[in-house]
C-alpha cells in the first residue's frame, strides 16, 4: 500500500478472524526456534558490532562489570560494617543477575521497534526478534559469567549439588525474557510512551531491589528488621535469588520458586494472548 503523503510502502495488514488465532501463534514461535541458526548468528554478530575494532573486545564486557562490581562491594562493606568476602560476592552475583534480567526488560520494550526494517521487508516470524535478543542477553550473562569464577577462587563459598539449580533457575530468567518482550514490544509498538515509562520503573526497581545492599544484614537490626520483609513483595527479589542462592552456596528457599513459577505461568498466558490478537498489527504499527 503506497502512502502518498509520505512516499513509503505501508504493510497491507489482513486483519481478519484467521489472523487471530491460537495456532498461527504458537506457529510463529515454532518457527522462530526452528531459525534458531540465524537469530543465533545475529545475536552473536550484535556483540561483535558493538566491540568492532577494539583490542579486548567483548572482554570489556566482562572487565565493567567486575569494575562496578568491586568498587561497589568496597563501598557498601564499609558503610554496612559487613564482611568484604561475603558482601562482594553478593553484590556481583546480585549485577550479574539483574544485568540480565533489565536487558531482557528494557531491550524487549523495543525489540519490534529496533527492528523495523526487517519486520517490514524480510518474511520472518517475530518470534525470532524475541529469540535473537534473548539471546544476545545470555551471551552477555556467560560473559559475565567468569566474574563469579574468580571470585568462588579468592573467596571460597560451600559450593554443593545446589549448584546445579542455578542451570533450571537461568531457563525461568529466560524464560520470562521472552514473554516480557514479546509483551511489552507489542505494546510498546502500538503506544510509544512505554519503553520510557519502563526504563523509569526499572531503575527505581534497581533500589527497591537487594542487589547492592542485603536482607540479611537488614534483618539483623531491630529497627528495620519488620520492614525489610516488605522485599518479598518486589517480584524481581524472586527472579535474582532463585539463581544467586546456589550460585552462592546458599540454602534453597522453595517459596522463591513458587512465585517465579506463578509468575512464568501468568506472564506466558498474557504474552500468549497479546501475540494472538495483535501479532498482525506489528509491522503497521512500527
Amino acid at each position: 500500500m503506497d502512502d502518498s503523503s509520505t512516499g513509503r510502502i505501508r504493510p497491507v495488514i489482513a486483519d481478519t478472524p484467521g489472523s487471530r488465532s491460537w495456532s498461527r501463534a504458537f506457529r510463529d514461535l515454532s518457527q522462530g526456534w526452528k531459525q534458531r541458526a540465524l537469530w543465533g548468528h545475529l545475536g552473536w554478530q550484535d556483540i561483535k558490532q558493538r566491540y568492532r575494532r577494539s583490542v579486548l573486545g567483548p572482554l570489556w564486557i566482562s572487565i565493567s562489570m567486575g569494575v562496578i562490581a568491586l568498587g561497589l562491594g568496597i563501598l557498601y562493606s564499609a558503610l554496612f560494617q559487613a564482611d568484604i568476602a561475603v558482601l562482594l560476592p553478593h553484590i556481583a552475583v546480585g549485577l550479574l543477575i539483574w544485568n540480565f534480567i533489565s536487558g531482557c526488560v528494557l531491550e524487549g520494550s523495543e525489540v519490534f521497534i529496533a527492528n523495523e526494517g526487517l519486520i517490514k521487508f524480510l518474511p520472518a516470524p517475530l518470534s525470532l526478534h524475541v529469540y535473537r535478543l534473548v539471546w544476545r542477553q545470555t551471551l552477555f550473562f556467560l560473559h559475565n559469567l567468569v566474574i563469579w569464577v574468580v571470585l568462588m577462587i579468592i573467596f571460597p563459598h560451600p559450593l554443593g549439588w545446589s549448584l546445579l539449580l542455578a542451570i533450571p533457575a537461568f531457563v525461568l530468567l529466560m524464560l520470562n525474557g521472552g514473554w516480557i518482550a514479546i509483551l511489552s514490544g507489542i505494546l510498546a509498538t502500538r503506544f510509544r510512551d512505554i519503553p520510557p515509562i519502563i526504563g523509569s520503573v526499572v531503575q527505581l526497581l534497581f533500589y527497591l531491589t537487594p542487589i547492592v545492599w542485603s536482607v540479611d544484614i537488614l534483618s539483623d537490626n531491630p529497627a528495620v528488621a519488620e520492614r525489610a520483609q516488605l522485599v518479598e513483595l518486589n517480584p524481581i527479589f524472586h527472579f535474582v535469588e532463585i539463581l544467586r542462592r546456589p550460585l552462592l552456596g546458599q540454602a534453597t528457599e522453595w517459596r522463591y520458586w513458587l512465585v517465579v513459577g506463578v509468575i512464568t505461568i501468568v506472564g506466558w498466558t498474557a504474552g500468549l494472548i497479546c501475540m494472538r490478537n495483535y501479532r498482525a498489527r506489528v509491522a503497521y504499527w512500527v
